[in-house]
């Protein structure tokens, strides 16, 4: 069928964008401008975007006026913060590039905190910090914290003891497509409040958010590394070992080959990392986590209390801009039948050249229905299975297949809901796909709210949830 999404020139031109520079502080910029490469620049170096203008927000007020100068040309609209996860190239569309955005402020009495749209983790960590403070916050310190709670939001050390980062929000001020500045709350406007966590960029783009913090200073991390020749006895014994951690801790295995951040000893290796983190005391979570020391001789071993604003040091995350494709699913179990599968298409055995292949333990407070209601599917999910093939460029068709290898291997125990922070950038390319990924039920709410606030589909250049009038028979139609 036809798409009902009107088809727009790839490029504007000098006269086109002549009354924009005086509508924002920041820089306005074409493609063949001199700033242009640094404001369309991308983390993940396979995601370019190549929009028809960039504009480099210095605040809300540029925010609107940059979605108003889209919605009166009908352009679409597509935000970049960090570049983590770009699904579309933005071509044609209004790009606001909201790194300039990146204030941060505590309320330590209310412990909540108020960040712009373009803020990371790592100064959050760090103000946050300094009130012995902690967010929900995820395992890389370059990750956008605005996308990361509209995305749902998963912590590898915070989640299983407060569920998903989004249950946390408490407002939401975003700039929807009409040029309005609104604030979201459960009360003042329950129904974009509830799409916009979970239903990511597809509603506005959000220029600030409120979410609480927790008392924590300090956590207990630890984390082993086998060689591959081991692999199968630890990631069986893992399985079972993690089924019965309790809420306050959390652990996941990754099987890693040629990340660019791998301790010195092991470049070049194929390794098991086994990660374990506690929010509790120190003697218990020793105790806790001693058998898992006795499984096999280990290559490396760290245990360590750091401040909880140096927990993305345990996972290794790339440190700048690098080039990966991943996929993701979500398990309601993770059983012996399944570790043997993924054994099967990553393990030492294997031919996959993936860089990392993880399977994280999910569970406890991220089963449960949040407080305030919000969109983020997948919660009966148990366990979590990322895996990303980066680092080589050229290599993006290879990984691409072995990824697909995989998932495939995991469809038996796999669920199709799924958390969008895990969506891939090629993944979820239709809505027939993005329904399947939300749930019949949510993904039509998510739609009509969709037409209530875009309906003309501005906000597009994502995992798009199109506006309920292209829903046919309870099956969106192609777009």
């Amino acid at each position: 069928m036809a798409s009902s999404v009107p088809v727009r020139p790839a490029s504007l031109s000098r006269a086109d964008i002549a009354d924009l520079p005086e509508r924002v502080g920041g820089p306005v910029v074409l493609p063949g401008d001199a700033g242009y490469p640094a404001e369309c620049a991308t983390f993940n170096l396979l995601t370019p975007v190549r929009p028809a203008v960039a504009v480099g927000a210095t605040g809300a007020d540029d925010v609107r006026a940059a979605v108003r100068f889209a919605a009166e040309r009908d352009l679409p609209v597509a935000v970049l913060a960090t570049g983590h996860q770009m699904a579309r190239s933005a071509e044609g569309a209004v790009l606001i590039n909201m790194s300039r955005m990146g204030a941060v402020r505590i309320d330590p009495g209310r412990r909540v905190a108020r960040v712009e749209g373009g803020a990371r983790w790592r100064d959050t960590l760090d103000e946050a910090g300094a009130h012995g403070l902690a967010p929900i916050s995820g395992g890389s310190s370059s990750v956008g914290v605005a996308g990361y709670h509209l995305g749902g939001g998963a912590s590898p050390i915070m989640g299983r003891l407060h569920g998903y980062a989004a249950d946390h929000v408490r407002a939401i001020e975003v700039v929807t497509a009409d040029g309005e500045a609104r604030r979201a709350t459960p009360s003042s406007d329950p129904d974009l409040y509830w799409a916009l966590l979970g239903g990511t960029g597809n509603f506005g783009a959000v220029t600030a958010l409120e979410f609480a913090l927790f008392p924590v200073r300090r956590f207990y991390g630890a984390g082993l590394f086998f060689a591959g020749e081991h692999m199968a006895r630890t990631l069986h014994a893992w399985r079972e070992w993690a089924r019965g951690l309790p809420r306050e801790m959390s652990s996941s295995v990754a099987f890693q080959r040629a990340l660019p951040t791998m301790p010195e000893p092991l470049r070049g290796r194929f390794v098991m990392h086994l990660r374990f983190t506690s929010l509790g005391p120190r003697d218990e979570a020793e105790r806790t986590f001693e058998p898992m020391r006795r499984i096999a001789p280990t290559l490396l071993e760290s245990a360590t209390e750091p401040p909880y604003r140096e927990a993305a040091s345990l996972f290794l995350d790339p440190p700048g801009p690098f080039p990966w494709v991943e996929r993701s699913g979500m398990l309601r179990d993770f059983s012996g039948e399944a570790a043997e599968a993924l054994l099967a298409v990553a393990g030492p055995d294997s031919e996959s050249e993936l860089s990392l292949v993880e399977v994280r333990r999910l569970g406890g407070a991220m089963e449960a229905p949040p407080a305030v209601p919000n969109a983020v599917p997948g919660r009966d999910a148990g366990w979590s299975v990322l895996g990303i093939g980066g680092g080589d460029a050229g290599k993006a068709a290879l990984f691409q297949e072995q990824l697909d290898t995989l998932v495939d291997a995991l469809a038996p125990w796999t669920m199709d809901e799924r958390m969008p922070n895990l969506l891939g950038a090629w993944e979820a390319a239709t809505p027939q796909a993005l329904r399947a990924i939300y749930g019949p039920e949510r993904y039509d709410r998510l739609a009509a709210v969709k037409k209530r606030y875009d309906p003309r589909n501005l906000f597009r250049m994502n995992h798009n949830i199109t506006p309920a009038d292209h829903v046919d028979g309870g099956r969106p139609k192609d777009s």
